[in-house]
């Protein structure tokens, strides 16, 4: 299996220097089939568990030689006008050099160098170019003020934008680290259906590494993204803002117009759903110097872009910590539970932008948390020690676990039987399994109505929680007989009639 950097090389000899295949084999030292499997390759996730496959990819149509025709015709803008490509030199030449990626036919080639010469573009190393091509994207990230459920978050919100057609998207987070990177554009990519086929970067540390000679070295997921996808990945140069003017404008212009007032939300994951589709009505207004309205201009820049790979990529970084005593996992100064089970042992654990998953050595999910964004905190999920304390339920009053339930329930179990204890804790279990904070607020709305009604046995009230998980927090009114009902006489049972069947017959052996 090559590395990601041996990947690269082989890509970048093909592409951007024109070496055929047997020209790359013969550099590298790998045969002719490895380096096609590599050059065909379009999934790039990390498979967790089990080894890399090697299942080959389908080669792409005109995407497989788009890299190949730009890079042709601006080799041409130095050339004299009389000896610059025609779509037939072109074409021929795709069939002579790289006849075993090409799958189209002359006609699908010569539109597209026909569209590809209206927009040559100067393209310096280390620069954007003032005259934005069709098909590139900008990224970069910016702060903000939110509310989530009544809470206020110092949010980061990634902008990604398109300098030709001056369209954009934002998607909103906790944090601003590689995860939170990848998922805004992955997010993105996968609403429009296309992958910009360049990105230009800020030195963003969620992508890069500096070495000690200053030089950037890729964060490992960072670049298997960019293979997965396929788009080249550009860095501006440090303490040059005007190299990506573009979004550095947007970011200002999103705060502006989406987060004022400041944004309140319940559900973060449903408010960045929202923030895409009000990005394209935003879209639906003229560019400011073309004339027409940006959302087009977007749809045109989409031909020039990658079609989303069939595999997803699994956004998330995996590392392997071994619990403490009590079975909690450290990550980034932060304490996550796990389980009394896991108490002690090497955990796998997998962070995502807003989520952290513990699992067990067979990659088994354990439990799942809300990723914590502060610095030396903890994140408790309660539901697996609670089995643990059912067979214990005189250590429950010295957990935190008692100590933050409402009084009701504290007191409550306070005034069982070691028995009731038992069923108490049980009952719980069932109550926040799932939620463990809206199972809460259930579970006292049930208890709280219960005892109300004068009825303290554990069963009316799981009975209660139920019935409000299920119908809401409407109480059963009692029912009001009519007058004209007639009376029924009580039925009286005579269980002695069975005595005759209690009979018995000896019988000797």
């Amino acid at each position: 299996m090559l590395t990601m950097t041996q990947v690269k090389n082989i890509k970048k000899m093909y592409y951007s220097k024109g070496k055929k295949v047997n020209e790359i084999a013969k550099i590298t030292g790998h045969n002719y089939r490895t380096v096609m499997k590599y050059l065909e390759k379009d999934d790039f996730n990390l498979n967790i568990g089990k080894k890399e496959g090697d299942k080959r990819g389908r080669p792409k149509k005109i995407e497989s030689v788009i890299p190949i025709i730009n890079r042709w015709l601006e080799m041409d803008k130095t050339a004299p006008v009389k000896q610059r490509h025609t779509a037939k030199r072109i074409y021929t030449r795709l069939k002579e050099e790289y006849g075993e990626l090409l799958n189209v036919g002359y006609r699908t080639i010569a539109d597209y160098v026909a569209k590809k010469k209206k927009e040559i573009y100067k393209d310096e190393e280390g620069y954007i170019p003032l005259e934005h091509p069709k098909g590139e994207a900008q990224v970069d990230f910016g702060q903000a003020v939110f509310y989530e459920k009544g809470r206020q978050i110092e949010g980061h919100y990634l902008n990604m934008t398109f300098p030709y057609s001056n369209g954009g998207y934002t998607q909103v987070f906790k944090g601003e680290n590689q995860e939170c990177l990848l998922e805004g554009m992955k997010r993105i990519f996968e609403y429009i259906g296309h992958v910009p086929y360049k990105i230009w970067f800020d030195n963003l540390s969620a992508a890069v590494i500096f070495g000690k000679s200053r030089e950037r070295n890729l964060v490992e997921q960072f670049e298997r993204f960019a293979l997965h996808y396929g788009f080249e990945a550009n860095f501006c140069n440090p303490n040059s803002g005007h190299e990506k003017g573009n979004v550095e404008n947007k970011v200002g212009y999103h705060r502006r117009n989406f987060f004022v007032p400041i944004p309140h939300f319940e559900n973060i994951d449903e408010y960045n759903k929202e923030l895409l589709k009000l990005s394209d009505i935003d879209m639906k207004r003229e560019h400011y110097r073309k004339g027409e309205m940006i959302l087009k201009l977007l749809d045109e820049e989409k031909e020039y872009m990658f079609k989303i790979p069939e595999k997803e990529f699994e956004v998330g970084r995996i590392k392997t910590i071994i619990t403490d005593k009590y079975g909690k996992a450290e990550f980034e100064t932060n304490l996550y539970s796990t389980s009394p089970v896991y108490s002690g042992v090497e955990v796998v654990v997998k962070a995502k932008a807003d989520k952290v998953i513990i699992m067990n050595k067979d990659f088994k999910t354990i439990v799942t948390h809300e990723r914590i964004y502060d610095k030396y905190k903890e994140s408790m999920k309660w539901y697996p020690y609670l089995e643990a304390l059912s067979r214990r339920p005189k250590a429950i009053k010295y957990t935190k676990f008692f100590n933050e339930l409402p009084e009701v329930w504290k007191d409550y179990i306070d005034s069982q039987d070691y028995e009731g204890k038992k069923r108490s804790i049980k009952a719980l279990m069932k109550m926040i399994e799932g939620d463990e904070h809206l199972g809460i607020i259930n579970a006292t709305r049930a208890i709280e109505e219960t005892l109300n009604n004068g009825v303290k046995d554990i069963d009316s009230i799981i009975a209660t929680y139920y019935r409000i998980k299920n119908v809401g927090n409407v109480a059963i009114n009692e029912i009001n007989l009519n007058d004209n009902i007639p009376k029924i006489k009580e039925y009286q049972t005579d269980i002695n009639v069975y005595d005759s069947l209690c009979n018995r017959q000896v019988y000797a052996i």
